[in-house]
């Protein structure tokens, strides 16, 4: 008799996994690779505007050594790219837990309140988020339109409080990129069984102790999630100087070759924070899921 296929769980997880990915790689296969490949081509080429169309030069790194020798824009904007990503990720990701910690209780509105909190993600996206964020109504008006910093000024430090007050000002673009994340805490949460509280309350645990020993440990792949999500979003926002850059570039210079290069430097940045946050994250999940 012939011996059936036994399948190991984890044989099963990768099988699963591909075939959830499996309509997502056929999209890429078809739509994204001849793309990619064409501008990873660009970057290594001048690419002249002709009668024919474009005409590719080749010039090897040139554009690559352009970017970090001749020109005087492209590093600042990386550094504020990044300093953003510093300031923003955790902001977002600290209120998005603590919103859905909020959201999760049983109150009055409850449905009402989750809506309100994704609302944006529905309505400021794309051309809107861009007229809205030209505007500067993305920016509370505490350090710029008030004169709390004269009064604050005589009781903190200067140098500490401005970047305080800064940080205040981005509040409002906080709430607006955390519905999604939310809503992916929202679902880690109501994960987490009951019963796990209960046998903490018995034990004597306090609210706070429940939610560094169970709460925060269950939801570890959500802030890896909501984590690779922020960063992701932060690099490609609307209001990200850097991709502005990358635009003018290629559609106002019409500079393809140095555009491509440049774009294909910051995606290499985005993908070595990426892989920096899945070690990080590595040996947490790997508890958590039971695996050494």
């Amino acid at each position: 008799m012939k011996k059936k296929l036994r399948l190991t769980i984890r044989m099963r997880t990768v099988l699963e996994a591909y075939s959830f990915l499996s309509l997502w790689l056929i999209g890429f296969a078809m739509f994204m690779a001849i793309p990619l490949g064409r501008s990873f081509y660009y970057a290594f080429n001048k690419m002249n505007v002709t009668k024919e169309g474009l005409t590719p030069e080749w010039t090897g790194t040139l554009n690559f050594r352009r970017a970090f020798s001749t020109d005087v824009n492209f590093l600042p904007l990386l550094q504020n790219s990044f300093l953003e990503l510093l300031i923003q990720v955790p902001l977002i990701l600290i209120f998005a837990m603590f919103a859905a910690l909020l959201l999760n209780r049983p109150l009055v509105g409850r449905t009402f309140f989750r809506g309100v909190f994704f609302l944006p993600v529905i309505i400021a996206s794309g051309a809107v988020l861009a007229e809205i964020l030209e505007q500067g109504a993305e920016r509370m008006p505490l350090f710029t339109s008030t004169g709390l910093f004269m009064t604050l000024s005589n009781v903190i430090p200067p140098n500490i409080l401005e970047p305080l007050l800064n940080l205040a000002d981005q509040l409002t673009l906080v709430m607006w990129n955390s519905g999604v994340q939310i809503l992916i805490f929202l679902a880690g949460l109501q994960t987490i069984s009951s019963s796990l509280y209960e046998a903490a309350d018995i034990d004597g645990a306090t609210k706070w102790e429940s939610f560094w020993k169970i709460t925060f440990p269950m939801i570890a792949p959500m802030i890896l999630v909501n984590t690779l999500f922020t960063i992701v979003n932060s690099f490609t926002a609307a209001n990200n100087q850097m991709m502005a850059y990358i635009r003018t570039v290629v559609f106002n210079q019409n500079d393809y070759g140095y555009g491509a290069a440049i774009g294909w430097i910051y995606f290499l940045m985005i993908f070595l924070i990426i892989a920096f946050v899945f070690w990080l994250f590595r040996k947490n999940l790997s508890n958590t899921e039971g695996r050494r």
